[in-house]
């Protein structure tokens, strides 16, 4: 994707959802940049940022094909349903059946980082012991067995084994990515594919009438992309913070889509992200969509406010655990107390629905609702 200049910018047709009229466009090299006057309106991590930032630097670096891409996926879904030979190498240790598992099909390994995708996206079948996800019933209806399948196909680390060869794993990859709430909250969906990258948080795809929207990466797989193709593709990948990025350039590569992200979350593997955010915000992405600025787990976050579905994108910002919200403090990158300024602004903003990256969704019956769990929260903290 070739990066343009300032004037060139003003007539891209792909950037018309901006409103460019209050902003002040700033050419940052060769790459978009986008400056709001106005101010800003006032759980399971796996790992602390420490190990975090070494993977990450790692990850940066590491690089391949679309063949060996393709090559990888093949391979790491030929394991799916197999158990591995009891060698006695570290390696195969770790992927040995953790005994914490009930008796049957499925199991988790030893290579489990405990992100918790497995026991939102299957509670009937997976729980926490020890540390790492288990089996503790195993699926009992055909329902069960999608959920837990899927639940499966989207563990960063492919911890999630059967004993036997799963005969349906090509029809369930079909149903990705998952519509989250066909009523409430239609056109959202949860891709699914979490990349380890990212520490095993959750993407999402909005599909929207001007183009649709990938908040945050999630692993890349050709399945994935082609069934996100289906859908209509990506315009732009809205990227909440520098934590969750995983396969960005691939996904962008894809689909040919503009990336965006805070100028203080850029790295080394996003030097090159086409649009990047400047000041304090908030910033329009067409007539619906309002990004908000809120430093705090890291010093560029920023939350998706998808308005006439009253949805918040909260990347790593604010999140529910098993109980009540959280703002995962102690994996915080930057400042707890201004993390905890910014959820304060959330109280303006009419939303009922929190789908972050980490940690689980919540719902709440209206703004009434909404507002009285925050205000509960930050009280307590």
């Amino acid at each position: 994707m070739q990066t343009q200049t300032a004037t060139a910018i003003l007539h891209h047709q792909q950037l018309s959802m901006f409103k460019t009229t209050p902003s002040t466009i700033i050419a940052t090299g060769s790459t978009k940049s986008y400056q709001k006057k106005s101010p800003c309106r006032s759980l399971f991590f796996p790992r602390p940022p420490a190990a975090a930032a070494a993977k990450k630097t790692s990850g940066a670096r590491a690089s391949s094909s679309s063949s060996q891409k393709i090559e990888e996926e093949e391979e790491e879904e030929s394991f799916i349903g197999q158990t591995y030979s009891a060698t006695n190498s570290s390696a195969n240790r770790r992927r040995w059946r953790r005994p914490q598992n009930v008796d049957g099909d499925f199991f988790v390994d030893h290579t489990c980082i405990d992100c918790d995708t497995c026991r939102w996206m299957a509670p009937q079948i997976f729980t926490r012991v020890g540390d790492m996800s288990a089996v503790y019933k195993q699926p009992s209806s055909k329902e069960e067995r999608l959920k837990a399948l899927q639940a499966l196909l989207s563990c960063p680390t492919s911890s999630i084994r059967t004993e036997q060869p799963a005969q349906d794993i090509l029809e369930v990859q079909k149903t990705f990515p998952i519509q989250i709430n066909e009523q409430r909250i239609p056109g959202v969906y949860h891709c699914g594919y979490h990349s380890e990258k990212s520490y095993g948080a959750a993407s999402y795809l909005i599909i929207h009438p001007e183009g649709n929207i990938l908040v945050d990466s999630p692993r890349y797989t050709e399945r994935l992309a082609s069934n996100i193709e289906t859908l209509g593709g990506v315009r732009y990948m809205f990227l909440t913070h520098k934590d969750d990025v995983a396969d960005h350039e691939k996904w962008s590569k894809r689909f040919r889509c503009d990336r965006i992200l805070h100028s203080k979350e850029v790295e080394f593997s996003t030097a090159d992200v086409e649009i990047k955010l400047e000041g304090n915000g908030p910033w329009d992405l067409g007539r619906d969509i309002e990004l908000v600025y809120t430093p705090g787990h890291s010093e560029g976050s920023v939350c998706l406010f998808y308005k006439p579905l009253k949805t918040l994108f909260t990347g790593d910002h604010l999140m529910m655990n098993e109980t009540r919200l959280s703002i995962g403090e102690r994996y915080n990158w930057f400042s707890v107390p201004m993390q905890l300024k910014s959820v304060s602004i959330l109280v303006e903003l009419d939303f009922e629905w929190i789908l972050p990256g980490h940690g689980r969704r919540a719902e709440f019956k209206d703004y009434k609702e909404k507002n009285s769990v925050l205000e509960a929260f930050l009280a307590q903290n």
